[in-house]
């Protein structure tokens, strides 16, 4: 895919003014004090307005939302009142904040109506509205997918369609909800994809979405400036697992990955934390699928904050915001270090990784020296003042719902579920996995105890199934 980035676009063509939109559009930019555009929207705005296909990285605070919105109400045809934008968000707060954005930049033009569809609302009323017509509509997954099914929703009209917060979005578990939706839409259209990160998984969707679009990253991309690494001498090994507990409990990670060298190591080591207090599991090769997959899920969704693995168990992990690789034993290929290494400061987070060493392994630090094309950095391990200290929760909890794909429950069942009347809010969920008998959810730690008793007294698609924590 083409890439561009916004270091390519000179300062005097950041002010909105040099954008090719509706002098309304203009007009009410200059009295919402919208001058400068920030760097996504520099960098796609020109080509979102040019009709193009976007797949976009950009956070959340990036200003995304006004990029795409400004595209999209560009190209408006006010005058047939009939839905020609969809907007997909992950959770119906998200697209509470889309809809009330866009409306906003919409102001100086009359008539337009925005309408959002999101589950934990009624289903009758959002018909009443779809009666009366609408120009954009903005929703979750699952609502807009029963809305098309039920035949009450009609994108034959459709010219833009725009997937926000992508990478949350099939983190959720929305992609197969996402891939029904899409066969709904016109042939001829035109895609705008936002996310955080650009896992394998948005790249697949992209291509299955998207025509030649033109890629962007803004600050994405990851190099060995945004990765500190750092070397810590020990005496020996008896003093290795000290080490690491050390430098878990100093540098508080949410998502740490141990790499180790057996199988026995792995195990060994995340019994040693677990004694002591940390959220630690193990992967390796001799663990059962099952076990395998609930562990990777915990660790990616954040209710188990440490990973113990050997190079081979850890193949195919996608954990994008990994805040920590510890090497508890460095590795005697170089390309192997590099791999690790690697699997922080990626999409555009900083990274840090650090190396557990002994004296009879020197050997090893040389061949790392002279492999790097930069210097690495021998510190002194944290004070064992530390260890008075009680580990960090991780800031997620798994639920396990005995109802899964062959149940027909999809992540918009149980996402409406848990955020319906007096329930939680959505930004408290986190991945939705589905099986063929079961899902797992994430839950905000604070709302563990509400979202079981939602789950567990109440029905998900009109059924009552058994939940637990994990």
């Amino acid at each position: 895919m083409p890439r561009t980035s916004p270091r390519a676009i000179p300062l005097s063509q950041s002010d909105f003014s040099t954008l090719k939109l509706l002098p309304a559009l203009l007009a009410n930019l200059e009295s919402l004090g919208y001058h400068d555009m920030t760097p996504i929207q520099a960098a796609s705005l020109p080509v979102i307005l040019d009709g193009k296909d976007v797949i976009a990285q950009a956070k959340t605070g990036s200003g995304k939302t006004a990029a795409f919105g400004l595209g999209l109400l560009h190209k408006l045809n006010v005058g047939q009142f009939r839905v020609q934008t969809l907007v997909l968000c992950p959770t119906r707060e998200l697209a509470d904040q889309v809809a009330k954005e866009i409306r906003r930049l919409a102001r100086g033009i009359h008539n337009i109506k925005v309408l959002t569809l999101c589950g934990g609302t009624p289903f009758g009323p959002q018909i009443g509205s779809l009666e009366h017509g609408a120009h954009i509509v903005v929703g979750t997954p699952g609502r807009i997918e029963e809305h098309l099914r039920k035949k009450t929703l009609g994108l034959q009209h459709l010219t833009t369609f725009v997937l926000d917060e992508a990478d949350r979005m099939l983190d959720m578990g929305f992609q197969p909800v996402v891939d029904t939706i899409i066969e709904y839409l016109p042939r001829h259209r035109q895609t705008l994809l936002f996310s955080a990160t650009f896992p394998y998984e948005i790249d697949q969707l992209s291509r299955r979405t998207m025509q030649h679009p033109t890629r962007i990253e803004i600050d994405s991309v990851h190099d060995e400036s945004s990765i500190k690494q750092y070397l810590y001498k020990i005496t020996g090994n008896q003093e290795r697992t000290l080490a690491l507990r050390l430098l878990l409990l100093h540098h508080q990670p949410e998502s740490a990955l141990v790499f180790c060298t057996t199988k026995l190591q792995t195990e060994e080591v995340a019994k040693e934390l677990r004694d002591h207090g940390f959220h630690a599991q193990s992967i390796n090769g001799d663990l059962e699928q099952r076990d395998r997959d609930i562990r990777l899920t915990k660790f990616s969704n954040k209710s188990s904050s440490v990973l113990v693995a050997t190079d081979v168990a850890a193949r195919g992990l996608d954990i994008e915001s990994l805040d920590l690789v510890i090497n508890y034993y460095i590795p005697r290929d170089m390309e192997i270090y590099t791999h690790r290494v690697g699997r922080t400061g990626r999409a555009g987070n900083k990274g840090l990784a650090c190396s557990l060493y002994a004296d009879k392994e020197s050997d090893k630090i040389s061949m790392l020296k002279a492999y790097l094309e930069h210097s690495i950095q021998e510190e002194a391990l944290p004070a064992k003042s530390l260890l008075k200290l009680r580990p960090q929760k991780p800031p997620m909890v798994t639920l396990q719902l005995d109802g899964g794909k062959k149940q027909k429950v999809r992540p918009g069942d149980i996402l409406g579920a848990l955020t319906g009347n007096n329930g939680i809010d959505g930004s408290d969920v986190g991945k939705i996995s589905i099986a063929d008998q079961s899902a797992c959810i994430a839950v905000d730690r604070n709302v563990e105890r509400q979202a079981l008793n939602i789950l567990g007294k109440g029905k998900v698609k009109g059924r009552s199934f058994r939940v637990r924590k994990v």
